[in-house]
């Protein structure tokens, strides 16, 4: 554990604690893509298989189980909670998802630390993170117009792995042998995806305008 690691993984469960804001208090998921928060789940279940047999620290765990029950719980607010699921916006939400499943097992397939089922799964979750908020920025670019607590979700998302990549600068440059290319290449991928919507939040804050993506 380091101060990069440690500030990441908060700002992730801050972006988290954003999203669980915004659908509790104010009853809407207005801007939220519910196709990348089906990936999460995705993502999270086939990350976290380790959750029951491989004990690393409670910290650990305790933050597993978070992601894992935060992620299901907003999917199922957002299909089945009748007051947050008009707030919804079906017909923008259309990015075919689906179609980045399949790609990223392949590869999970291809290019994994070990040929075992639960590394596959992991290498799986590794590269289907790094495509996951693409429904999501797709969406933003749609309907333009971005509440706050929709525009510090998407922001704290990509600071979380922004972050990381910091974290594994300085692991490598502190431990010795640390080398995880698969990580490494799928964070940075995931990071550049950020970059334009980072610009424009950037230039909102700066001008103190709401923020707008280009269509």
């Amino acid at each position: 554990m380091n101060i990069f690691r440690l500030a990441g993984d908060m700002t992730h469960l801050a972006s988290v604690l954003v999203l669980l804001l915004k659908i509790h208090t104010i009853k809407s998921c207005a801007g939220i893509s519910l196709k990348t928060q089906e990936l999460y789940t995705i993502v999270f279940a086939t990350r976290y298989l380790d959750i029951f047999t491989d004990f690393i620290s409670l910290y650990n765990t305790t933050m597993k189980l978070i992601f894992l029950i935060s992620s299901f719980s907003i999917v199922w607010y957002m299909r089945n909670h009748k007051i947050v699921n008009r707030s919804y916006d079906k017909a923008q939400d259309t990015f075919r998802h689906y179609f980045l499943i399949l790609p990223c097992l392949l590869l999970a397939l291809i290019a994994n630390e070990r040929f075992t089922f639960k590394e596959v799964m992991w290498a799986f979750s590794i590269y289907l993170e790094a495509v996951a908020i693409l429904p999501q920025l797709v969406l933003l670019q749609r309907t333009r117009n971005i509440d706050n607590l929709t525009g510090q979700y998407v922001f704290l998302l990509g600071a979380y792995r922004a972050l990381y990549i910091l974290n594994w600068i300085y692991r490598y440059f502190t431990e010795p042998h640390y080398i995880h290319w698969i990580t490494w290449i799928s964070g940075l991928v995931q990071t550049l995806l950020y970059a334009d919507f980072f610009y424009y939040y950037f230039e909102s804050w700066k001008n103190n305008k709401k923020l707008q993506l280009p269509a």
